[in-house]
């Protein structure tokens, strides 16, 4: 589905960043003669670059020795706006070099000492889970990777690099050790056993599910089956393959993960997009109000925002968006995610959904300084699947893929969520209930429900006791249902 765009998230101060790095350090000059003093130590080396004690410059000099700082000054490279680059994950990210040889990061102003430092940071934006950034292998100038740059200076000076380990982008200990570390994370996801481990999946199944999420108005039309497939079996991204295809959903601890975040989630939130998901066949987006407590690590989801407009209605969703905004303000709440309907398929994302979903994460991300989570519900009225007549309301984030196969899709996690009895229904949601009666009135789309669900229910009645699930304790405004329900069978 083609969710609206999400509202502009706010961007934190720029501010000079601490060195972060961890496998590199700031090294001594390698043309500075051996033995002399000021240099701090490189890595676990203790003996230093002049080990050697009058050999060859920079005989016992290792990769990490040679920092942006020597580069510049045996011009290798140039200071210049823009000329650092980090891809990552959809996302990029743009550094200015300074004759010093620290990195500027553009989009906050933030300095950082070295590749390995801005990267690190980069993509911890991105995945919180990174714990360092492969710099020389990631940051590019130019166009091309540092590390290159890197192994034709220490050809250069004989330092015992073949003319083709510079094509080969050699990693550091470090980074070694990271796409070791990112190699067995993702064996664990596919469930790979030793003897397949260098065995890839099929990068497509063998067939595809059809789309069909939108049926004749009231009329319980069994739809074309949408398979669920396994991350595991999706391999790389191919552009041939069915972008409506469904994909489990993955937990954390099947990855020896923790869940990066806690989610506490009110029934009002529920009961809203619940109601929004029941009153038409076709797809529905809305967005979700909250606040991030950065200190618990908790994401508190306390409202629910219908867009009350049709998907590919610009005009409207704009008029919708800024609505949005305003009531966030006024409420003192911060956007913390979206929602959206599969109206007649399980409550499970497409591969659409994920890379929606990942775009989301990083917009609203922005350039804060700190992990910022944007949660996704996704609302399954009317699957013949579901038991019982409640919905399906799942919620899922998506973890970025291994660094080494970027191209991968992301992978759809499930989230665990504290449910928070409401102890009524505010005004605010009766009259956005009728603000969406008003809206879908006379639609094409609108289901019917006086028509029946089933041989005992009718559509009614199936939206009336997955509602009555997620009410609130106080349940003395049912009158007012009444006369909601009422007009729905009315209009309908």
């Amino acid at each position: 589905m083609a969710a609206p765009e999400p509202l502009s998230p706010v961007g934190g101060a720029g501010e000079e960043a601490p060195d972060e790095d961890e496998d590199e350090v700031e090294a001594e000059d390698p043309e500075r003669p051996a033995g002399v003093s000021g240099a701090r130590s490189c890595g676990g080396g203790g003996s230093g670059a002049g080990a050697g004690g009058g050999g060859a410059p920079g005989a016992a000099l290792t990769r990490r020795a040679v920092t942006l700082r020597v580069l510049l000054k045996d011009a290798q490279l140039e200071p210049g706006a823009g000329v650092l680059s980090i891809y990552y994950l959809g996302k990029k990210f743009v550094g200015d070099l300074q004759p010093d040889g620290r990195i500027v990061w553009q989009e906050t102003g933030q300095v950082f000492n070295s590749p390995s430092a801005w990267a690190t940071h980069c993509k911890k934006l991105v995945n919180p889970a990174k714990k360092s950034g492969c710099g020389w292998a990631s940051v590019k100038y130019k166009g091309q990777k540092l590390d290159k740059y890197k192994a034709a200076w220490l050809r250069r000076h004989q330092l015992h690099v073949p003319a083709a380990a510079a094509d080969e982008s050699p990693a550091s200990e470090g980074e070694e050790e990271e796409l070791l570390m990112e190699e067995e994370e993702e064996e664990v996801l596919a469930g790979v056993s030793a003897e397949d481990k260098h065995r890839r999946p099929p990068a497509k199944g063998a067939s595809e599910p059809a789309h069909t999420e939108t049926t004749l108005p009231g009329k319980r039309v069994e739809t074309k089956m949408r398979v669920p497939v396994r991350y595991c079996m999706l391999g790389s991204r191919d552009s041939a393959r069915n972008p409506h295809t469904l994909v489990e959903v993955t937990s954390f601890a099947a990855i020896n993960k923790f869940q990066p975040f806690n989610v506490a989630i009110s029934s009002n939130v529920l009961f809203l997009l619940d109601f929004h998901s029941h009153l038409t066949c076709s797809e529905v987006v809305g967005y979700l109000g909250g606040r991030w407590d950065i200190n618990s690590q908790m994401l508190t989801v306390l409202r629910a925002f219908p867009c009350r407009s049709r998907l590919g209605d610009v005009d409207t969703a704009a008029t919708m968006e800024e609505e949005i905004y305003q009531s966030l303000l006024l409420r003192g709440l911060s956007l913390v995610g979206w929602y959206h309907s599969h109206p007649h398929s399980p409550a499970l994302p497409s591969l659409q959904d994920i890379d929606v979903q990942m775009d989301y994460q990083l917009r609203l991300q922005g350039s804060s300084n700190g992990f910022q989570p944007c949660l996704a519900l996704l609302c399954s009225p009317y699957y013949t699947g579901n038991p019982g007549l409640e919905s399906k309301i799942s919620p899922f984030w998506v973890m970025p893929p291994p660094e080494q196969r970027p191209s991968d899709y992301g992978i759809p996690m499930d989230v665990e969520m504290a449910y928070v009895q409401d102890s009524f229904l505010t005004n605010d949601i009766l009259h956005e209930m009728m603000l969406l009666v008003e809206f879908y009135k006379g639609a094409p789309d609108l289901v019917q429900f006086q028509e029946s669900w089933s041989q005992e229910h009718t559509y009614l009645d199936k939206l009336k006791v997955s509602l009555a699930s997620r009410m609130p304790k106080d349940q003395g405004l049912c009158h007012i249902l009444e006369q909601v329900y009422s007009i729905l069978k009315q209009g309908s």
